[in-house]
């Protein structure tokens, strides 16, 4: 039961910090973007 709480709570710090990476995060070398402001540019 322990090891399932943990491996869900793992889980959910996973895909937080992967949505933070990807949605929130912006960086210096896209403009000042984040990763997903930057993919939806035109070309």
């Amino acid at each position: 039961m322990l090891k399932a709480m943990l491996i869900e709570q793992l889980a959910l710090e996973l895909w937080d910090y992967v949505h933070w990476f990807n949605n929130l995060r912006i960086h210096g070398t896209l403009g000042y973007l984040t990763p997903v402001e930057f993919k939806q540019q035109p070309l």
